[in-house]
């Protein structure tokens, strides 16, 4: 049995990959600093911080596949918190790949993003491009394996405040009515978090991506201000587009446009065809944040 090492695992798109691992017939260690509410039977849960490589040395040790999901993932907080940013995402995943190296790990998957080479998206982003490329330094001059995964816009049930469609839907529900201060012509690619752990699990056993980058969209690209209008119908709450703009949703950390216009790295295009369409995917995401006490009362 090959076992897998997710680190990340108790978060919002880790814990589904675990799942999926799991029912693959992997052994499945969840390397978290909290335990995973979605922890199964068959999963071991090992809490630690990745920023303490004695740990994650000593986690990997004969662990055939990493997945990294850890760090910091909300282009918010990563204005707020540039040095923690660094920390979390660069020197956190750094340490992760030293432990892959000197435990001989045999494939590496980084969770990366389709706008990562976008030159909006603050320190979220230059956080992403410096990981990716010492994945790739490390492959130059170890050897050691890898499969970027860069994602489209995730949603899905598990999610939290940190994820955009939560954050819109949680909001709409608490005030009774749908306000949207972004601009109109922010697009994104949404990708229901199950398709995308189940392509970021296929992957595992597909050469064909070894040491490459690969593109997780889906095929349900909007743009956000027709969504904030769909999930206004589907609740049957007013729509309201708000004048007064969130500094923090402005141009210098969010994206206006699809990246593939101006990306300078290609990745491979993994064909992922959705099993879940957007509007089943936000009547999934609303019955979540309805059931699990996320709206103030």
């Amino acid at each position: 049995m090959k076992t897998v090492c997710i680190f990340g695992g108790s978060g919002f798109l880790g814990s589904y990959v675990a799942d999926i691992l799991s029912l693959k017939g992997f052994n499945v260690i969840i390397y978290d600093k909290i335990k995973s509410p979605w922890l199964k039977k068959d999963q071991t849960a090992v809490l630690g911080d990745i920023l303490d490589f004695n740990h994650v040395e000593n986690t990997l040790k004969n662990i055939d596949y990493v997945y990294n999901f850890a760090g910091l993932s909300d282009l918010n907080d990563g204005l707020d918190k540039p040095i923690e940013t660094i920390e979390k995402n660069i020197l956190g995943n750094a340490y992760i790949l030293e432990a892959c190296r000197l435990n001989k790990v045999k494939r590496f998957f980084y969770t990366s993003s389709i706008y990562v080479f976008s030159h909006l998206g603050g320190f979220y982003r230059c956080s992403k491009q410096s990981s990716e490329q010492y994945i790739e330094e490390y492959n130059r001059t170890y050897g050691l394996k890898y499969t970027i995964l860069r994602y489209g816009s995730l949603y899905g049930p598990r999610s939290d405040n940190s994820n955009g469609m939560f954050r819109l839907i949680k909001k709409a529900i608490e005030n009774k009515k749908v306000i949207y201060s972004g601009d109109k012509k922010s697009t994104r690619e949404y990708i229901h978090v199950e398709d995308a752990a189940k392509a970021s699990t296929e992957i595992i056993e597909n050469n064909d991506f070894i040491n490459q980058a690969v593109m997780l969209t889906g095929d349900q690209s909007m743009r956000t201000y027709d969504l904030a209008i769909r999930v206004s119908e589907i609740l049957n709450l007013t729509y309201m587009q708000d004048q007064k703009k969130d500094p923090k949703e402005n141009q210098i950390a969010h994206y206006t446009k699809t990246p593939h216009t101006y990306s300078p790295k290609i990745g491979k295009k993994f064909n992922l065809i959705s099993s879940i369409n957007l509007d089943q995917g936000l009547l999934q995401l609303i019955d979540f944040v309805k059931k699990n006490n996320c709206v103030k009362k």
